[in-house]
């Protein structure tokens, strides 16, 4: 071998879209990757490298080129940095789709060239940047999913999207849903984008090229555990499988040391917040949190707030500033049109903290944190099918050569 010519690198590119629950799902797996021999990058957008720059709770990331071994690449989603991408999310998805792909592509092409010693042998996506499985094509680079949300969910779009079960329609939006390895799902058990009334256009949009086009994909990977859904991963087994690698959540979670986690805050932590949780009792707090993308009505933004003062029960509610001004007036609404009255909140609540089956609800929590546990670990199910993917993609960089 000559004295300047190196060993050829294995290397995985994933990609996220830029939002923290999409990021560090992926990020946990790069870790696990790396650790069984492969070498990550991340690509994303521009503005997440801003958004880091900004906030100090990172203490893992170094300038914003790597974060622990994963080797971080931006690339533009078409937008200035201070453009306001929560402001017409159907917009920002449409242009997104549009110069993603462009940018992307070059970005693959001057960090992975054909000349050098870094091998690239696996794309992995996540569902909100499918055209991400075209560029892989184009480059014909085998490509992966992460699925970031349940299994259950993963079955309900792909057969709703490939009209393979009835589902609620304008004429019978009431109708239940009976779908395999699932119980009997009411329109209030489903998502809200199979629903008639859902109000999102661009991420039903995506959702139905994704699930029509999982032919371009080698792998579907999901963030969960076999013990959790055996039922529901076995019934897609013959239509489009999905690895479970899960769960990709915080060590914490699991009981095990924090500071071992690879994850990301893209906002600075209130550290009142956990001031303040440390002085509660244990299994004491109500979480609320509804994510980044559904937005509530004022009238449901009232009848939860409501519900959760009614309960005089301590509680943490993670709120977008948009939504922190709301009307001081009418304490409960009717039920319909997505709107929850206030019993039917505070009905939950007591059901879930103190009601006949929260003893038997903590156990479950107990017993599905120990099996989680074991999924990850050295052998265990998740464990095994990350091995088999990396022994795939090695297999596979191999067999091209």
């Amino acid at each position: 071998m000559a004295f300047n010519e190196q060993k050829e690198e294995i290397h995985v590119l994933m990609v996220a879209f830029t939002a923290q629950g999409h990021i560090n799902p992926l990020l946990r797996l790069g870790k696990r990757l790396v650790s069984k021999g492969l070498h990550v990058t991340l690509a994303i957008t521009e503005i997440f490298q801003h958004r880091m720059l900004k906030s100090s709770s990172s203490p893992s990331t170094n300038t914003t080129n790597s974060i622990s071994e994963i080797q971080l690449l931006f690339f533009s989603d078409g937008f200035s940095i201070d453009h306001d991408r929560k402001s017409n999310m159907d917009h920002y998805m449409d242009t997104i789709g549009k110069f993603g792909p462009i940018n992307l592509s070059n970005l693959i092409k001057t960090h992975f060239n054909s000349t050098g010693h870094k091998k690239l042998s696996c794309i992995i996506n996540n569902p909100f940047v499918p055209w991400v499985a075209d560029v892989a094509a184009e480059l014909k680079i085998p490509c992966a999913m992460l699925w970031i949300q349940p299994c259950a969910l993963y079955t309900i779009y792909h057969r709703f999207h490939n009209n393979l079960n009835p589902f609620p329609t304008l004429e019978n939006p009431d109708m239940n849903v009976q779908l395999p390895g699932l119980p009997l799902l009411h329109t209030h058990d489903l998502p809200s984008f199979v629903l008639p009334s859902n109000p999102f256009g661009s991420v039903p949009k995506l959702l139905n090229e994704l699930f029509l086009n999982l032919k371009k994909l080698k792998w579907v990977l999901g963030n969960t555990f076999y013990e959790l859904e055996k039922e529901v991963i076995d019934s897609m087994s013959e239509l489009y499988p999905i690895k479970p690698v899960g769960p990709l959540v915080p060590p914490s979670i699991l009981g095990e040391d924090p500071n071992l986690d690879i994850g990301v805050e893209m906002w600075e932590p209130q550290e009142s917040s956990m001031e303040w949780l440390n002085h509660q009792q244990p299994s004491s707090v109500i979480y609320i949190s509804f994510g980044s993308i559904i937005v509530l009505s004022a009238k449901q933004l009232v009848s939860i707030a409501t519900a959760v003062k009614n309960s005089n029960r301590p509680f943490l509610w993670v709120m977008k500033s948009s939504e922190v001004s709301a009307p001081d007036d009418a304490e409960e609404f009717p039920s319909g049109n997505g709107v929850v009255t206030t019993n039917e909140v505070e009905r939950c609540i007591e059901e879930i903290m103190a009601g006949p089956r929260s003893e038997e609800f903590k156990k479950n929590m107990s017993e599905f944190k120990r099996a989680a546990r074991l999924a990850v670990a050295d052998g265990g199910s998740s464990d095994r099918n990350i091995q088999d993917f990396v022994d795939e993609i090695i297999g596979n960089s191999l067999t091209s050569l």
